[in-house]
């Protein structure tokens, strides 16, 4: 019963918002992201929590109204979503506008291949669909499973119609990991979300000055194929999406893979952490990020200890790029 009604619910939101008038389907998600902020649940206590390390000298007020700006940025994103199958070419064309292009073309015309990097800003499915449809780089991505299943493929068939070939992180016999480095070494370009992997797996780095671990999969992948590591920020302005593709992110010198991958995922937080600090209302991280606010329990006789790193997860990192959660 539960699966039906989550599916019934996404379903409504794509047959009904998708024919709305935009300023309406606007206004309307805007009341909805009023409404949440005022209701003060966990999500929205957790996005004032991560803004204000983001914004430490903000006030209360100051904080309480980043995060009304942040609950809208964010149901945009959804409202958007739901009526990106409908949008034209010249609809997705004017919604968005993208400086530092030519990193991007300059990598994938030397038949390199190139990840673009992204966290959770803005929205990465009209930024997806503007490169696969504007600037001719239909691309790769990972999707984690969602339940119920026919969520799953109905977000997977968005997703493709917007030009994008969508593997499941689980679930499936082909290695995501070997398919992503496969289209990497054929000159083709990956777009992956990675700002947030609290798993043993990811790579502990310093984001405003904490703890937290973000995923190694698109910095590994890079130096396992040769490809570009391209991060990308993303923000509102007005009725415009803007976009920055960042100059690559260049692999150190040495020899341990291992020190390598950390310091280019290092170098990528930090070029993020740039980019939210200057519009931290576009960042939609509603979800615990530092290693400091993660619960501390004890571990079972079936989960390694602190001294017994679990093994790692073959993925190119643990964020989906069909988040599931609503508002």
């Amino acid at each position: 019963m539960k699966d039906r009604l989550v599916y019934s619910a996404y379903a409504l939101g794509w047959a009904a918002l998708k024919h709305l008038p935009e300023r309406a389907a606007q206004g309307l998600f805007d009341q909805i992201a009023d409404a949440a902020w005022r209701k003060r649940g966990k999500r929205v206590l957790q996005l004032e929590a991560n803004l204000l390390r983001v914004r430490p000298d903000a006030d209360e007020a100051r904080l309480r109204e980043l995060s009304r700006a942040g609950m809208r940025s964010y149901l945009r994103y959804w409202m958007e979503s739901f009526r990106l199958p409908v949008w034209s070419r010249e609809r997705i064309a004017r919604g968005l506008a993208i400086e530092g292009l030519e990193h991007l073309t300059g990598a994938m015309e030397s038949g390199r291949g190139s990840v673009i990097a992204l966290p959770h800003m803005g929205n990465w499915d009209l930024a997806g669909a503007w490169v696969a449809s504007h600037v001719g780089y239909p691309f790769t991505t990972v999707a984690e499973r969602l339940e119920p299943e026919r969520l799953f493929e109905r977000f997977v068939a968005y997703r493709e119609s917007l030009g994008m070939e969508v593997l499941p992180l689980t679930g499936s016999d082909v290695s995501v990991v070997g398919t992503l480095a496969r289209r990497l070494r054929a000159g083709k370009l990956v777009c992956l979300v990675g700002d947030r992997d609290l798993s043993a797996a990811g790579v502990e780095v310093s984001f405003f000055g904490e703890a937290t671990r973000m995923p190694a999969g698109p910095a590994a992948l890079c130096l396992r194929t040769g490809a570009a590591l391209l991060p990308v920020t993303l923000w509102y302005d007005g009725p415009v999406m803007r976009g920055r593709i960042h100059p690559e992110v260049l692999p150190p010198a040495g020899d341990d893979p291992k020190a390598r991958t950390a310091a280019m995922v290092q170098s990528m937080a930090d070029v993020w952490a740039d980019g939210i600090r200057e519009h931290p209302e576009d960042w939609h991280m509603l979800q615990r990020l530092w290693l400091a606010d993660l619960p501390v329990r004890e571990p079972s006789a079936a989960e390694p200890s602190a001294a017994e790193p679990a093994a790692p997860v073959p993925a190119p990192g643990t964020e989906p790029a069909a988040e599931p959660a609503g508002p």
